[in-house]
């Protein structure tokens, strides 16, 4: 991989693994439709995609460590006995909205990974992951709006449904931010809401995938050289993902009526194309 690959690769991961347009499917169709050489599977890419998971988790606990503070602090019972038993009810929905994809991810991720990780079946389904976005933002006004305004209000049913949604993203080209905020949606929760407890999500999903590919690192030879594009690519990727963390927390609170429909397009249209080249253009 040169420099320049890398630094797009970073900004990439940094902008697609919060934006709902699925980070997998764009690293999976760019080095495909611009003949990159690299192999994401070879082991001396590890040290490269650990890092581009570090420096997006690390984004996200900048963004969200008041949250994070509050969450933990309440739990402590510091703050009383209210605090506390919103505290734990939010940890709780977070443990309840990450089991369903613990469970599939141990029984399937590898499986659906290799059977649809060419970059023609990722671009398939980045179309279905702009369809699904459109689908459920029309679907959505037929939907009870609940008028949750903070993920502490949020039941034990709504976290079950995104968790469930959660695993659509072990399909490469459907985004986990895109369907945890759809099973959001479709559970009658605001748009910002939504993004909020699917970036919440986020958080131990990612640091649990760095430590797991960190752990396969254990016995490789480093070279110096990589781990200085790693660590370039890692300050990237987190500055890019805490810009956009940033960007869709304001963007989904000021456009709750419609806030997924330009991605639905950009999906549809990038998969749409891509789909037409890698089967009728190779």
């Amino acid at each position: 991989m040169s420099f320049l690959q890398a630094i797009i690769i970073a900004l990439l991961q940094g902008a697609t693994e919060l934006f709902p347009v699925s980070s997998l499917g764009h690293a999976v169709i760019l080095p495909a439709l611009f003949h990159w050489s690299y192999d994401p599977h070879d082991p001396a890419f590890l040290p490269f995609l650990v890092m581009l998971h570090l420096g997006t988790s690390v984004a996200l606990l900048v963004f969200f460590w008041k949250d994070w503070l509050a969450i933990f602090k309440g739990a402590s019972g510091s703050c009383g006995q209210r605090m506390q038993m919103e505290s734990l009810h939010i940890l709780w929905l977070l443990i309840v909205a990450t089991i369903p994809a613990v469970v599939v991810g141990g029984l399937f991720e590898h499986f659906l990974r290799n059977l649809f990780g060419s970059a023609s079946s990722a671009a398939i389904f980045l179309f279905l992951n702009g369809l699904l976005l459109l689908v459920v933002e029309r679907l959505r006004s037929s939907v009870v709006c609940k008028n949750v305004n903070s993920v502490a209000s949020m039941t034990s049913r709504d976290a079950v449904i995104i968790g469930l949604f959660q695993c659509l993203a072990f399909f490469p080209g459907l985004s986990r931010s895109g369907a945890t905020i759809c099973g959001g949606l479709l559970r009658g929760l605001h748009h910002d809401t939504a993004a909020r407890f699917s970036f919440l999500m986020a958080q131990p999903v990612i640091l649990a995938a760095t430590v797991r590919e960190a752990f396969k690192m254990r016995h490789l030879d480093l070279q110096p050289g990589q781990m200085r594009i790693a660590l370039v690519a890692a300050v990237i990727s987190g500055l890019t993902a805490l810009f956009s963390t940033a960007f869709l927390m304001r963007y989904f609170r000021d456009h709750d009526r419609w806030a997924l429909s330009p991605f639905a397009w950009y999906c549809m249209g990038v998969g749409g194309i891509a789909t037409i080249l890698f089967h009728f253009m190779h």
